[in-house]
């Protein structure tokens, strides 16, 4: 059965499998749609914890989950840490690291996470906010990549690029591009320049798995 990964722009996605939807770092949407079976927090910054955004996509049982700083101020959330695993209505999510190695951002202490989702016997790695790390290559049987490419904060284009490599993702569509940080320019370029199929998405788009 077919997987949508939808951008909302920024570093927000919304995939659709089978039975679930799985929403990551909803964002500045623009209408409420009420569908998520589970809703995914990578760390605590304005643009990726929004509880304003969270209610716009969360049903009656919408699952949460997120780090820990996250849950002390949204209390129904369920806290995970990297190295966590677990299925959510049909969703594995192993929950991976996400980190700064030379800038101050996103410690590793905080422990934030990224995300690999299974859905339907399909592999999503969302990076989270994160620069070129080594946990990055322990990662197994990645169809698609989903990876930051704005630099200052994140992995720029050519760090992205790397990291599909060392990943052996499939496919890959950048994100954290647009707003606040990073330019079509920088999605452009990791598109030429990494070595797997990678798909550059304007918000609203979707790619089909």
């Amino acid at each position: 059965m077919p997987v949508e990964i939808k951008w909302l722009g920024h570093a927000s996605f919304r995939i659709a499998g089978p039975e679930s939807v799985v929403c990551i770092d909803p964002w500045k949407l623009d209408q409420p749609t009420h569908d998520a079976d589970l809703v995914v927090v990578s760390h605590s910054h304005h643009d990726h914890f929004s509880p304003e955004d969270i209610a716009k996509v969360a049903k009656e049982d919408t699952a949460i989950i997120a780090p820990g700083d996250v849950v002390a101020k949204m209390r129904i959330a369920s806290a995970v840490t990297p190295g966590d695993n677990m299925t959510i209505k049909g969703v594995t999510v192993e929950a991976v690291a996400a980190y700064n190695v030379d800038k101050a951002f996103h410690p590793r202490s905080n422990q934030w996470i990224g995300v690999v989702l299974t859905i339907d016997a399909k592999r999503l790695y969302y990076a989270g906010d994160t620069d070129f790390i080594p946990e990055m290559e322990e990662l197994q049987g990645v169809d698609v990549a989903l990876l930051p490419v704005g630099g200052t904060y994140t992995l720029n284009a050519a760090e992205a690029a790397r990291a599909c490599k060392a990943i052996g993702c499939k496919s890959a569509i950048p994100y954290h591009w647009g707003d606040i940080v990073g330019s079509a320019s920088d999605a452009e370029e990791f598109v030429r320049t990494t070595e797997c199929q990678a798909k550059l998405l304007q918000p609203g788009e979707s790619m089909v798995i």
